[in-house]
């Protein structure tokens, strides 16, 4: 009996143990399964925290994309609107526009210096003190000290003489005076000297900023219309925008450039210019220079090296050596062109800006001083508004009404 109850409880115990086995076996499940559960969660969230970061690297990338085709359309948009502005220029300087007289252009000048002169003397006594207003008012329009001391003088002479005793006469006087003042622009002074049969020569010199590179596309776009082969060299090379500036003309006037890197030497440019110009045939060659003058004596032996090499490469001892002088800068104007004048033989100047002066008397004393013609004058931005100078035609625009 008590055989048959150990085996009864033992059986009971084993049956208990096997059902808390279960139970631990049911919890390990149960925590594995949490764990299990627990990780796909973490491996969901990094999968979507991965995704998003792809789709957020994705659309970075998209709008990177998006913003650099943007930025190519808009340069590409640019480039083309600079283009055509460009091939507009070129249409431009192509058609002859039509010459408006040259009293028109001369607007602020006559309104300027030449209407007070006028004024002036509109029913004033002939008496000293008419002579030292004349005095002041020359002075104040860059006719300078020696020459307004030298005009006044003359004009005093002649009132006497003549017994000038109206206002009117003593102006129409004082006229005559301002225009023998321009007594070496004859004609024959005031063209260039351009043959037919050999290469001609131009050598602009010039200080920076006073329309130099201008001039010079200008004039080779006038040579060019009267059917002559030109080239231009770009000597100033101590400036990057004076050789893009003359490349530019180039393009617009269909004439050939010679050119080197900035910051090369000026009189190799000018030696390649004239050595192409002789082997080709051209007819013209227009050399630019550099435009320091804060030393003189620099600046003396360069050009002293560009005149040689002229003579040497083409085989003229004679050749045009122009002036470029800004009129809006008066007596610093007529300076500049004393030294160039000492430095260079100077064959003739090129006035520019003069529509933009309320003075203008620069013009009497910079070519009497000088004793050289003015071969151009520049009333304008167009290309016709670089005139060839005319004094007969420059003294009735300037002095009428």
């Amino acid at each position: 009996m008590a055989l048959k109850n150990f085996f009864k409880f033992g059986k009971k115990k084993k049956k208990e143990e096997e059902i808390e086995e279960t139970k631990e076996t049911e919890k390990n499940e149960k925590i594995k399964k949490n764990i299990e559960n627990k990780e796909n969660k973490e491996n969901d969230k990094e999968e979507k925290t991965k995704k998003g970061n792809e789709i957020s690297e994705k659309n970075k990338k998209n709008k990177k994309l998006e913003n650099e085709k943007k930025s190519e359309e808009n340069k590409n948009e640019k480039g083309k609107e600079e283009k055509e502005k460009k091939e507009e220029k070129i249409e431009k300087t192509k058609k002859k526009p039509k010459l408006k007289p040259l009293k028109d252009r001369l607007a602020t000048p006559k309104k300027g210096f030449f209407s007070k002169l006028k004024e002036m003397f509109l029913g004033k006594t002939i008496d000293d003190e008419l002579y030292e207003e004349l005095e002041e008012l020359l002075i104040q329009s860059d006719i300078g000290m020696d020459m307004t001391m030298e005009i006044v003088a003359d004009l005093e002479k002649q009132v006497d003489k003549k017994r000038l005793k109206a206002s009117q006469d003593v102006y129409e006087e004082l006229k005559e005076l301002l225009k023998s003042k321009l007594v070496y622009n004859t004609e024959e002074n005031t063209k260039l000297d351009i043959q037919d049969g050999k290469l001609n020569i131009i050598l602009v010199v010039g200080v920076n900023g006073v329309g130099k590179t201008t001039s010079i596309g200008k004039i080779a776009k006038k040579l060019k219309d009267k059917g002559k082969k030109v080239i231009i060299g770009a000597g100033d090379t101590f400036r990057a925008a004076a050789i893009e500036q003359i490349e530019e003309w180039g393009k617009r006037t269909g004439v050939e450039v010679v050119k080197q890197s900035h910051g090369s030497d000026p009189a190799a440019v000018i030696f390649d210019t004239v050595k192409t110009a002789k082997n080709r045939n051209f007819d013209v060659a227009i050399l630019d220079t550099a435009g320091r003058l804060h030393n003189k004596r620099d600046l003396m032996k360069e050009l002293e090296k560009i005149n040689k090499i002229i003579k040497e490469q083409s085989g003229n001892d004679k050749f045009e050596t122009l002036l470029v002088i800004d009129s809006t800068t008066g007596q610093n104007g007529l300076e500049q062109a004393k030294i160039f004048n000492e430095i260079v033989d100077l064959t003739g100047i090129i006035l520019t800006k003069f529509d933009g002066t309320a003075k203008g008397g620069i013009i009497f004393p910079i070519t009497n001083e000088l004793k050289k013609p003015i071969k151009f004058i520049g009333v304008g931005e167009g290309i016709e508004d670089l005139r060839k100078f005319d004094s007969k035609e420059f003294v009735e625009a300037i002095f009428s009404d």
